[in-house]
């Protein structure tokens, strides 16, 4: 598989001008904020034949990271050997813009992408619209091995690791960050985002392209919420842990019941368990 590198990349943040306010008066200054623009995702068979399979709002940088992890998660392909190349669009007389990667597989004919019942389009906000449902993951997927485990001191710790390695997220204060950790909590890659389904679509493509998949003794940790699809995307990678800072969603929760999942919330020290204790070494707990 090749990858073309550009020589040029937009900057994951931006300067821009504004006011503030303090005590009546108006003060001017510059912020920086994360950077937010489309990346289009178009698929390519062997024989040249072209779809558009997504657009996405994202911040600029791991794009190449970002759609092939996007692909992976949403059951396009398999592994990394189906990808034969990856490069940003310089097709004729459209303008170098850095926001349309062509993605080339060695199939000579795109694959069959009915059955994901949507037309792909995705935003950095709410993710991938029209999911589909439990019933199509229990076709892809098997409940996850019970063996992995962890202490809970080392799940405790994870927030303040992550927080360290959040570079962006200190300059602009708007991005989500998606981290993978070992048993012992080694911080082994963060990436971040304006959306944090792509923060972890581009940790699971840095994973994909250094074939390090399944990461079936690995930790991931998402700054914000634990939505259904983030979920998902941690089910694809065969992660056992799924942490968030924040709060899961109910269908997220009966995901991870269903598929065997550990699913941690509010982890902020102390945290909560919904699904899978049994991947955790702690004291007694009452019911």
């Amino acid at each position: 598989m090749s990858i073309s590198k550009p020589n040029h990349r937009k900057g994951a943040k931006t300067p821009i001008r504004m006011l503030r306010i303090e005590d009546g008066r108006a003060l001017a200054r510059f912020d920086h904020l994360a950077t937010e623009e489309p990346l289009e995702i178009r698929l390519r068979s062997g024989l040249g034949q072209t779809r558009t399979l997504a657009v996405t709002m994202r911040t600029p940088g791991h794009d190449f990271e970002l759609a092939a992890g996007f692909l992976f998660a949403e059951g396009v392909i398999g592994s990394r050997d189906e990808i034969r190349r990856m490069a940003y669009c310089t097709d004729p007389g459209e303008p170098q813009q850095y926001n349309i990667v062509n993605i080339e597989l060695c199939s000579d004919t795109l694959p069959n992408l009915a059955p994901l019942e949507r037309h792909f389009y995705t935003s950095s906000a709410c993710g991938v619209c029209g999911k589909a449902g439990l019933e199509n993951l229990r076709l892809r997927y098997r409940p996850l091995e019970p063996g992995f485990r962890v202490s809970s001191e080392v799940i405790a710790r994870l927030p303040g690791i992550l927080a360290q390695h959040q570079g962006l997220f200190r300059q602009t204060g708007g991005l989500h960050a998606a981290a993978l950790f070992d048993a012992s909590g080694k911080l082994l890659a963060v990436r971040e985002d304006v959306g944090r389904h792509n923060a972890l679509d581009k940790l699971l493509g840095w994973a994909l392209l250094e074939n390090r998949l399944p990461l079936s003794a690995h930790i991931v940790l998402v700054s914000g919420r634990a939505s259904y699809e983030l979920a998902q995307k941690t089910l694809a990678a065969g992660i056992p842990i799924l942490a968030a800072i924040s709060a899961p969603s109910s269908l997220a929760v009966e995901l991870a019941q269903e598929f065997n999942l550990t699913l941690i919330g509010f982890l902020r020290g102390s945290f909560n368990v919904y699904s899978g204790l049994e991947r955790l070494e702690v004291g007694q707990h009452l019911p």
